[in-house]
């Protein structure tokens, strides 16, 4: 399983992976391409990526969320997200589970999406 190398990813993702994987910078640095169009923050900075799993050795599992249950982009977003991260080095596929509990807030927003959209 995978985490970022620091606590807040834990924190903020709740997630239940390790962080000696040496593809969890690139894939966060991935996950930080993708964006809601309607939003003008990264999806992993606004928190919407709940977990980072490796699944053997070329496979990662996503669980993300997103800012509502009717959100109109539902149906493309979690495809961009396996896109960006099978651009990563050692990483096969990707699948990419859409969860809604815990149910998303502006909480788990990162202090870099919180200036962007001038909550600070």
């Amino acid at each position: 399983m995978l985490a970022e190398s620091n606590e807040r990813f834990e924190m903020e993702h709740d997630t239940r992976a390790t962080p000696d994987d040496p593809r969890l910078e690139a894939i966060i640095a991935a996950l930080r391409t993708v964006y809601d169009p309607e939003i003008p923050v990264n999806l992993y900075d606004m928190g919407l990526i709940y977990a980072i799993d490796a699944v053997g050795d070329d496979r990662i599992a996503i669980d993300m969320t997103l800012t509502a249950p009717g959100c109109p982009v539902a149906g493309i977003l979690p495809g961009q997200v396996a896109q960006a991260v099978e651009s990563v080095d050692g990483v096969g596929k990707c699948d990419v589970r859409l969860v809604w509990d815990p149910p998303w807030s502006q909480e788990r927003m990162s202090d870099e999406a919180r200036l962007e959209l001038g909550m600070m």
